[in-house]
């Protein structure tokens, strides 16, 4: 039940079988890539899809579709229509100021009434106090935001503190005063005594420094005024009051209008009523449009909940309300204190980026928390990642995040790390990742070293093993994290090659594929969730590395396969795996890979107990009704069984000597299976030598099969059935074989036009099928050379010399390999398809 839960995580693509028959099943074996098979230099993914078609595809679709508004859009426009009001209330404020100074205050400073001079001042005075704070306070509302861990508990510590020192202060001054009225007192009674005692002369001494270490600050409260939030909140309502008592003075002299009077002639006081009404309606019109942008900011942002919808929308957590501030007072104080509009130009993610380069611990926290969250985002990832990929310096920034090892930096590497696995996913970001100077080691430092350094030269160290319930950090995360850049970066061919020269990395990684027997047969795999994600996840990144083409793979496959843990981890994985076929897959997947190098073949087949596994495994019935993940990872088994025992002997021996000739000849009647069946047995029959001719005499059972499915078959099956007739043709003798045609109900003039038919069909050589001419060709040498005088007619009559002079002159060195890494033969033939050609043609023209 455990097994059945454990999926692959989003990043993962690997191919899922949508078929439940068995023979498309089989069919669909037959389209997926193998060694066995020529692949073509383009690269493809898990899912696939060529890398570079991929990432066209993506590209394309990126540029036509339309940009989503990001929910910070709301904040702007918010910050424009506030801007608006405060820039025209702050426009109608300085002409009535201008008005004030140069109409009133100049031209009728000695005709103004007592009352109207003093309110003019108040006024002044009140609206200088309210343009000043409103200065002030967007400085301190920014300041606000910097500490995340939150205005509450700096208030708090503040406050605190302050009552401590508070206490520290009262106590040591009312010490210092009873010491100075006793002193006075025995001064008074003693006035003779003019040394003072020691002891009593070094306790006040103490006592002063001990006072001048703990003297408190003037004002006891003075931190906690000095907090950001309580400062900017005083200036609020300090602005709050000085427009309130604007209206109150202004609306009271002009309901008044009590301007006082007017003589007959007199010309110096005649405007003035009209100019105190102007300017106390600037200041009216001034206080009013300053409190309805305080209404209209009170009524969006604590009436509607405006910060905490757009964060909901961001699906930031508890902590994304002080990065959601700290933008908006960002975008309101562009709008205020420049055009109206930059605040417009603003987005989230450039304001994540800018505060990524920080010097800032704490902005560099916000910055990277919402990068996370946007990059992490369904709907708004992909323009996301299309920004942070290029720009170049914040890709370098993440980089050097992974570095940062401190216990309180630990939310800012894990985000980043989850930032550039998401990065990593798109070859051009990879390419850039990769591109940087350290990239590699920064990402390896994300891996846990779990393996001590030995102290002898012919020892190695201990695995350590790591209980998250014993550590802070939590480096289990951080190892998956690594591993899944990782895993993204070695889909490039080039990435793969510096993941291999990077020092100390392969043995990271090979130490991640080994797990205890206990945590794959757990029943709750929740608890080991995490273990068996990193398990997965290392078992992939060895395989990509060991399938990886040229030679680049060359020595990527001999490095892997030198470390001493590779093929035993790989081993118990298939050995207690059972509950999870799917990493079963991937540890056979990097067996067979493995086996392209002939050293590695060798190490693997040395191994205990590796060829029994793929073998049990590989004839594994039981659960494979409608499991295709199983039936997939027989497949697999089949092929890592005919790669280990292809030209090595000495795993060939080993195969006899598990008794398993029966069992393969049976597994040729096996849809699923019958294909690796035919390949292991080939190679059995070819590579075990003269000595096991007894062991082997037991595949003359599956001749009537095999004729069968080269008459009536085609494909790949046809292929492999041909060239295994090749060799078991050569354990029968003459009356073995006129049995094996009897039993079979296949004559030798059917078998002999299937031959020439299949050369016939095939006249040049064909990538799915490149071995099926020199097998068919193999196969009409022997029955030429059983039986040469009804055979070389047969073969003549069927026009067998006219398809050979055409191989002749398609022939490629394609048809000369018996395993391609991508499209390099790895595998060669003794002998060329030209020379069997060459030496059938010579016998149809001697007889």
């Amino acid at each position: 039940m455990a097994s059945r839960k454990f999926e692959e995580d989003e990043e993962d693509r690997s191919i899922r079988l949508q078929v439940s028959e068995l023979h498309k099943l089989e069919e669909a074996r037959d389209r997926n890539d193998t060694v066995f098979d020529l692949r073509t230099s383009i690269e493809k993914g898990e899912s696939g899809e060529t890398a570079d078609a991929a990432s066209v595809s993506s590209a394309t679709a990126f540029r036509r579709k339309q940009t989503i508004p990001g929910p910070e859009r709301k904040l702007t426009h918010f910050a424009l229509q506030l801007a608006i009001l405060e820039k025209t209330a702050t426009g109608i404020g300085t002409l009535g100021f201008i008005w004030a100074t140069v109409v009133l205050l100049g031209g009728f400073a000695i005709t103004l009434d007592g009352s109207d001079f003093w309110f003019i001042t108040i006024i002044l005075l009140i609206e200088g106090a309210r343009i000043f704070s409103r200065s002030h306070e967007l400085e301190w509302q920014h300041q606000a935001t910097w500490t995340v861990s939150g205005v509450g508990i700096t208030s708090f510590r503040a406050i605190r503190s302050s009552s401590a020192s508070l206490l520290r202060f009262l106590r040591i001054r009312s010490t210092v005063t009873r010491d100075s009225e006793s002193a006075t007192w025995r001064k008074n009674k003693n006035s003779d005594a003019h040394v003072p005692n020691n002891k009593n002369s070094n306790s006040h001494v103490r006592n002063n420094k001990n006072s001048d270490a703990h003297v408190p600050p003037l004002l006891p409260y003075g931190r906690w005024f000095l907090i950001s939030s309580n400062v900017s909140r005083l200036l609020y309502w300090l602005q709050l009051l000085s427009a309130t008592a604007c209206v109150v003075l202004s609306s009271y002299k002009l309901v008044r209008h009590n301007y006082g009077d007017v003589q007959k002639g007199d010309t110096d006081k005649r405007n003035r009523q009209s100019a105190l009404s102007i300017f106390y309606s600037l200041a009216l019109a001034e206080a009013l449009l300053f409190l309805a942008e305080k209404a209209y900011w009170e009524w969006r942002v604590s009436v509607c909940g405006l910060l905490e919808n757009v964060t909901r929308e961001c699906g930031f957590g508890v902590t994304g309300l002080v990065s959601v501030k700290r933008f908006f007072y960002d975008s309101y104080s562009k709008c205020v204190n420049g055009s109206i509009f930059d605040g417009l130009k603003m987005d989230i993610v450039g304001f994540g980026m800018e505060l990524l380069g920080s010097n800032s611990s704490d902005e560099q926290l916000i910055g990277v928390r919402i990068l996370r969250q946007f990059a992490v985002s369904e709907k708004y990832s992909e323009e996301t990642l299309e920004k942070i990929g290029i720009n170049f310096p914040v890709v370098e920034r993440l980089v050097e995040m992974l570095n940062w090892k401190d216990l309180q930096e630990e939310e800012v590497r894990r985000s980043a790390a989850e930032i550039l696995s998401k990065l990593a996913g798109k070859k051009q970001n990879s390419l850039r990742v990769a591109g940087i100077s350290g990239a590699m080691e920064s990402i390896s430092s994300l891996l846990e070293s779990t393996r001590s350094s030995g102290e002898a030269p012919d020892e190695i160290g201990e695995k350590r093993v790591f209980h998250e319930h014993d550590l802070q950090y939590d480096f289990c995360r951080f190892n998956n994290l690594g591993l899944l850049i990782l895993k993204k970066l070695a889909k490039d061919h080039d990435n793969c090659g510096k993941l291999g020269n990077t020092r100390g990395l392969l043995p990271k990684i090979i130490d991640f594929t080994h797990v205890d027997e206990v945590l794959l047969w757990e029943e709750n795999a929740d608890v080991a969730r995490s273990q068996v994600l990193t398990l997965k996840r290392s078992l992939q990144l060895v395989k990509m590395l060991a399938s990886t083409t040229g030679n680049t793979g060359k020595c990527l496959r001999r490095e892997i396969s030198e470390i001493v843990f590779t093929v035993s981890n790989v081993r118990d994985v298939l050995r207690h795996g059972g509950r999870y076929p799917k990493l079963q897959r991937l540890g056979i997947g990097i067996l067979t890979n493995l086996a392209l190098d002939t050293e590695a073949r060798e190490r693997i087949g040395g191994t205990g107990g590796v060829l029994k596994e793929l073998f049990n495994i590989f004839f594994k019935t039981h659960g494979d009704d409608g499991n295709q993940i199983q039936g997939c990872v027989r497949i697999a088994a089949g092929e890592a069984i005919a790669m280990l025992v292809l030209e090595s002997r000495g795993n060939c021996l080993h195969a006899l000597r598990l008794g398993v000739i029966g069992r393969l000849v049976e597994a040729l009647e096996v849809p699923l299976i019958r294909v690796n069946a035919a390949r292991v047995l080939r190679n059995l029959c070819l590579y075990s030598g003269d000595e096991c001719f007894h062991d082997l005499k037991f595949v003359k059972a599956a001749a009537p099969t095999v004729l069968k499915s080269i008459t009536s078959e085609d494909n790949k099956l046809q292929e492999v059935m041909v060239g295994l007739a090749a060799q078991v043709f050569r354990f029968m003798s003459p009356e073995d074989s006129s049995y094996v045609f009897m039993d079979s109900g296949i004559k030798r003039r059917e078998l002999a036009y299937s031959l020439v038919s299949i050369l016939r069909k095939h006249d040049k050589p064909a990538i799915k099928v490149p071995r099926i001419r020199r097998f068919a060709i193999e196969l009409a040498l022997l029955m030429m050379e059983d039986d040469v005088e009804d055979n070389v007619a047969v073969f003549r009559e069927f026009g067998l010399e006219k398809e050979l002079e055409k191989v002749l002159e398609t022939t490629a060195e394609l048809e000369n390999f018996d395993v391609f890494s991508g499209t390099v033969g790895v595998s060669r033939h003794s002998r060329t398809v030209h020379s069997l050609a060459e030496l059938a043609l010579k016998i149809l023209e001697d007889y």
